[in-house]
């Protein structure tokens, strides 16, 4: 929200109040507060008619601290609030007569009291940003609503990324952003996950601890500055250090929640149903047949909201025109080695047998005179759960577990962005707060009943909606995406600004929802959606099975579900590497390139874990630019190998696209390609990539219970390869990718490959010594 005219006039109608004198800083315990008078105080007579601003700055644990800006503090606070972390932490505060410094771990906060207001954030003894004048303010407005803003220092150069999964441009610069959950698909400003974090290219992140609207104008009101504001006496915020971007993440998921880990089996193939197509038993196993006569590896099998009769969403009840033995089809779809998926949401609408009983419980969310909340939009007659009712979400969750006792595995939980504001909930929370939070109660409330019922690890949504910590309940999708690859690359730039903003795992509708894709899009998609965290074959008014497209889509599936199938044991490190370190799996190229600069504006690419670079085509013509950090890098599906520190140019068939190796890179593949889930420690094979003299590659491979089963290091002296294996209790193989012989191998025997020679290990096998 702007509220100046230019650069030196306020908005009418607008006052704005900056703390400009600090009369005074008090130690409280591992706090400071600052208390600032709005005008300079010459006389006695200057204390009196005038407003005192409060800022406190502590830390919740290393290397983060916290700033809480104040006007009123007798204010009635409602929640909800964001559920964060907090870890031992040594504060060291020391004050003088300049001023005072808090510091936690490498990150300290300076108040210089000499000149005014100034307030600068350092990490490991550098500036990162700042505080000055006439940038904190307590703001009244025309009907006297109180705001409280802050304007950060931004430097020449700093980019800025993240706030959810946002469709605009990657870079955030320049542009007004209000973290504020809509359902307004890909194509335009709105949001379906909404998180009010964003990074910086200088290495540190700001999380704004608001739940409600939170407006930021970053670099478009002051153009050397982030502004956040948001209503009210308060405004509360961290700054989040770290040595990297990947450490910011780090802590941010430290503070507000790490992922957890999905089951193997949700990385394969998802089918569904689509949206409002026709469909019963017989078109779902013709679908399911279809896709295993012609050797496409499936995995999940979606049914979305038809399932349910229509008018009565949701009361989780299988229509039985179209589904009379729900059971019976479950157990035998199960027995071709598919799970199953079912759409939810959390609205029910009067035709529902639930609303009668939610009515008379006070499970539903409420107007202010007590009745129960309805509007006719996507339901007739919709009303909403009250999940802060405790006993709401045991009723919620009794209705769900009927259907995992029928054999259901993971529910897409759809929707959570149309939450009305004028209500009352039943743990009095705020309703403005509620809007965007009440996603989060929605997805906790799903994720803890699978985890309950099917255990940990195990459990996993396909969710629509989020807010901060909403990471903790993975998988999200991307939303309602058209059929375009203009589409195509909006859904890869909100998917990489998400991943920006803690969210470890990220899918979306493979060839677009609304529409039907040309074959040329479908292919392209398919392409991007199998080198996906998550890959789901979706669409709204028909059907997604690759023969509906033409006989090359079928191809294309097939080879990029195998392909992704046997780089398991790959991913699912990386799966694991997100849950502990809260990085995603999809990585705009900034977050591993920090140091290069042609990185920073990268959004039609992406690091897929640590080695593999993707970058999607998009267009039908199969031409490509992408860029390559230095180095040489090898494309793993043709073998060619690339300079980097440039843009290149490429043109590729339905069959390939650059799919980049880093060099020093050693990459697990599974022995099998049928499944996503199946033993990756056995008979591995790890090939190894351009790996430069006096450098160690390392591979780990986990089970499904993310335990660590081998860890694999190859040094390279000269023109020998030290290969040392931990956990080998196993066979497996090295592959040395593009080397057409070698000289020599101890420890194992040698074979030449289609791909290079490979060198196979005996179980028990923890070193070998290779001549090149």
């Amino acid at each position: 929200m702007k509220f100046t005219d230019g650069f030196w006039m306020t908005r009418e109608g607008y006052q704005i109040q900056n703390p400009t004198d600090i009369r005074d800083i008090v130690q409280k315990g591992d706090s400071l507060t600052v208390y600032a008078a709005t005008k300079y105080i010459r006389t006695k007579g200057d204390t009196l008619n005038g407003t005192l601003l409060k800022a406190t700055y502590s830390s919740p644990m290393p290397n983060v601290i916290r700033v809480t800006l104040n006007h009123h503090k007798g204010r009635v606070k409602k929640g909800p609030e964001f559920e964060l972390n907090h870890q031992d932490v040594n504060v060291d505060i020391s004050q003088d007569e300049q001023g005072a410094v808090l510091k936690s771990g490498n990150l300290e906060v300076q108040i210089d009291k000499t000149k005014g207001w100034d307030v600068n954030f350092l990490y490991g003894g550098k500036r990162i940003t700042g505080s000055g004048q006439r940038a904190a303010g307590y703001i009244t407005g025309p009907s006297k609503e109180a705001y409280f803003r802050e304007q950060l220092d931004l430097g020449v150069g700093e980019y800025v990324y993240g706030l959810g999964e946002r469709f605009t441009p990657f870079v955030k610069n320049g542009q007004v952003v209000d973290t504020w959950n809509e359902d307004g698909g890909t194509s335009s400003e709105q949001s379906y996950k909404n998180i009010p974090f964003y990074l910086s290219s200088k290495g540190y992140g700001v999380f704004v601890n608001h739940p409600e609207r939170v407006s930021y104008e970053i670099a478009s009101e002051n153009v050397s500055k982030v502004q956040f504001s948001v209503e009210g006496e308060t405004l509360e915020y961290f700054i989040i250090g770290g040595d990297n971007p990947k450490d910011v993440l780090d802590n941010y998921t430290k503070l507000t929640g790490k992922p957890a880990l999905p089951p193997a089996w949700t990385f394969g193939l998802w089918l569904t149903t689509s949206f409002t197509t026709d469909y019963d038993e017989a078109t779902v196993n013709h679908f399911v047949d279809g896709m295993a006569e012609r050797d496409l590896p499936l995995s999940v099998f979606h049914f979305d909201c038809f399932w349910m009769k229509e008018y009565q969403w949701s009361d989780f009840v299988w229509d039985e025109a179209m589904f009379p033995d729900p059971e019976g089809m479950i157990r035998r779809l199960k027995d071709k080695g598919l799970k199953i998926c079912a759409w939810i949401n959390p609205y029910i609408a009067e035709k529902s047998y639930l609303f009668d009983e939610g009515m008379e419980n006070g499970y539903l969310v409420k107007t202010a005179d007590g009745s129960v909340w309805q509007w006719d939009m996507w339901q007739a007659g919709m009303a909403l759960v009250d999940f802060t009712n405790p006993d709401a979400v045991k009723w919620y969750k009794s209705k769900l577990e009927v259907l995992l006792d029928q054999g259901v595995d993971s529910f897409k939980t759809d929707f959570g962005e149309r939450i009305p504001t004028d209500v009352v909930y039943f743990d009095g929370s705020d309703p403005v707060k509620m809007h965007n939070y009440y996603t989060h109660l929605y997805n906790k409330a799903v994720f803890e009943l699978l985890e309950e019922k099917i255990g940990k690890n195990e459990a996993a949504l396909f969710a629509r909606s989020a807010t901060a910590g909403g990471q903790q309940f993975p998988v999200h999708w991307g939303g309602d995406c058209s059929s375009t690859y203009e589409s195509m690359a909006e859904s890869l730039r909100g998917g990489l600004s998400l991943g920006l903003s803690g969210f470890g795992f990220w899918s979306h509708d493979i060839s677009g929802f609304e529409n039907t894709a040309t074959p040329d899009v479908y292919k392209r998609w398919v392409q991007f959606g199998l080198l996906s965290s998550h890959s789901r074959l979706h669409g709204s008014t028909s059907y997604r099975v690759p023969w509906l497209f033409d006989e090359e889509s079928v191809d294309v599936v097939r080879d990029f579900t195998k392909l992704k199938n046997s780089l398991m044991p790959y991913l699912y490190n990386s799966a694991q590497e997100s849950t502990v370190k809260g990085i995603p799996m999809m990585r705009a190229m900034v977050l591993d390139f920090p140091e290069d600069p042609a990185t920073y504006s990268l959004d039609t690419q992406y690091m897929f874990g640590d080695s593999i670079l993707v970058a999607p085509i998009f267009n039908k013509e199969g031409d490509v630019t992408y860029y390559l950090p230095e180095g040489t890098w090898t494309n793993f599906l043709t073998g060619d190998k690339v300079q980097g520190g440039r843009f290149v140019r490429e043109n590729h068939n339905f069959r390939t696209l650059p799919m980049m190796i880093k060099p020093n890179s050693l990459i697990a593949v599974g022995a099998t390609n049928s499944k996503p889930d199946y033993d990756f420690a056995n008979d591995v094979s790890l090939h190894l990539f351009e790996l430069a003299d006096g450098n160690t590659a390392q591979a780990v491979v986990v089970n499904q219970q993310a335990e660590q089963e081998l860890v694999v290091n190859v040094t390279r002296n000269g023109s020998v390869l030290e290969v040392r294996a931990e956990g080998a209790g196993k066979p497996w193989n090295l592959v040395l990718r593009g080397v057409e012989s070698v000289s020599s191998v101890e420890g194992g025997s040698q074979a030449a490959g289609e791909q290079g020679i490979v060198v196979t290990a005996a179980a028990g096998t923890s070193s070998l010594t290779i001549q090149l």
